[in-house]
């Protein structure tokens, strides 16, 4: 009776393996989803293009003039695996008579020489914020896993390229 008992116990315990490793595997592909899902809307706010993606009307080129982008100011912190992660914290002003609907960003990081060593686009107002009103200046952040080494380690030239109202 005592070998049956000891028999019994050890088909528990494989069921239980068995059902510690299937938590154990749906609890990684609730990881690996969720984390999916945060980078798809990091780059939906980073990296979206402006909708619809047409060529600009005069009016919105004239009306470029009118953004800007300022208090623009570089931060560094380290993720969980150690490396170097930089943020970008800027402000973008609507200084025209016009509510903004969607705004692409030019921003050039350069080296010591004032050259570019890295150029990208960002949008700090989409379709899926709140429009940027007549006066009205917002915050934005944006995250970077890797910036250049020759990068001087100022803030970039920030130009406003596309508008949308």
């Amino acid at each position: 009776m005592v070998a049956r008992h000891a028999s019994l116990v050890g088909d528990n315990s494989v069921d239980g393996g068995r059902s510690v490793a299937a938590l154990t595997a749906a609890m990684a592909l609730g990881l690996a989803l969720a984390l999916y899902l945060l980078a798809r809307i990091l780059h939906d706010q980073r990296g979206a293009d402006i909708s619809p993606r047409a060529m600009p009307t005069a009016e919105e080129t004239a009306y470029l003039a009118n953004i800007k982008a300022s208090r623009a100011r570089m931060s560094v912190a380290q993720n969980f695996l150690g490396s170097s992660v930089y943020y970008l914290s800027a402000e973008v002003t609507n200084a025209g008579p016009k509510t903004v609907r969607a705004l692409d960003l030019q921003l050039e990081f350069l080296d010591p020489f004032n050259q570019v060593v890295l150029r990208d686009t960002v949008h700090p107002i989409t379709p899926a914020v709140p429009p940027l009103k007549p006066g009205e200046t917002r915050a934005f952040r944006v995250t970077y896993e890797h910036v250049s080494a020759e990068w001087n380690q100022a803030p970039p030239r920030m130009k406003p390229v596309a508008v949308k109202f």
